[in-house]
């Protein structure tokens, strides 16, 4: 059996940018305050990163920080995802070069490709990868989701570590899980499933709702790797609105502009983000005064 390349709650940690430019020195605080927080693992330039908008360079340049910040403390997963599959193997290495622990690659969004593609597309990617690859499934951003017997064919791969499952449907992930049995790893994809996909097998979460609030989704999936769902589910239940409001529009638009509100970072986003219009911002705010964040 492959050993998960990390357990519990894993943040895909947002991307600061000043003046255009990337900004290591908040990206840094960010990192610290997020190992304060109890998480295992940090996703650097994913989605909620923005790393659609970044050169390779940038890319590198965050993998690096973060592996010389986390120093082991933490498992650091690149972004690699592309629609070019060669492009996604160059990223891979480059990760690697970075000192990050594995990466993380989407399905290829545009162009697409039939289920035999995506067997071909990751194949090719995991064998020339020097670290352990997690699939990510989020059919809603990409327009292809993984089927469940496309799973049982990659879980087979020595390299293929496991998946960010994002489709939101538990149904087709409690088949998967069956198909699959303990050949690969399943986290979550969205905060508000974590507690269902815990309970059919998965390891955690990749959350976007942690660059918020660490401790508690650390906490929850703590809960639920003891098997006390009662007490997850009421957190869970708690802390609902919160993750429900981190997608009030397109992620990462929400969080960013929380991060903003809380004075974490600026909320520049790179185009064609934008920020979060007026009445979901005020909506925002007012959430966030409610669970205790702003005073």
């Amino acid at each position: 059996m492959k050993a998960p390349l990390f357990t519990g709650a894993c943040t895909a940690i947002v991307t600061p940018f000043r003046d255009g430019g990337l900004d290591l020195e908040t990206f840094s605080r960010l990192i610290e305050l997020q190992y304060a927080g109890g998480v295992s693992a940090l996703v650097v330039c994913g989605t909620t990163g923005e790393a659609a908008t970044m050169t390779p360079s940038e890319q590198a340049a965050l993998y690096r920080r973060a592996a010389e910040r986390s120093a082991g403390r933490m498992k650091i997963i690149a972004g690699i995802g592309s629609n070019n599959t060669k492009h996604a193997a160059y990223m891979a290495r480059a990760a690697a070069d970075a000192g990050a622990d594995g990466v993380l690659m989407v399905t290829p969004y545009y162009n697409k490709t039939t289920q035999a593609g995506l067997v071909e597309h990751f194949t090719y990617t995991a064998d020339r990868s020097p670290l352990p690859v997690i699939l990510y499934n989020v059919p809603s951003r990409t327009g292809v989701g993984i089927a469940p017997e496309t799973y049982a064919i990659l879980a087979d791969h020595p390299n293929i570590n496991g998946v960010k499952e994002a489709s939101g449907d538990i149904g087709a992930f409690a088949r998967t899980m069956s198909l699959c049995g303990d050949r690969m790893h399943f986290w979550s994809g969205n905060d508000s499933d974590t507690v269902a996909m815990m309970a059919l097998g998965a390891r955690g979460v990749i959350s976007v709702a942690s660059n918020l609030v660490p401790d508690v989704v650390s906490r929850l999936c703590q809960l639920c790797e003891a098997g006390n769902y009662d007490a997850a589910s009421t957190l869970n239940r708690r802390y609902m609105e919160l993750f429900g409001m981190m997608f009030r529009e397109v992620n990462p638009i929400p969080v960013k502009t929380a991060m903003g509100l809380l004075g974490r970072c600026s909320p520049d986003m790179r185009l064609p983000l934008v920020p979060m219009s007026g009445a979901n911002r005020a909506d925002l705010a007012e959430c966030l005064v409610r669970y205790g964040l702003i005073l």
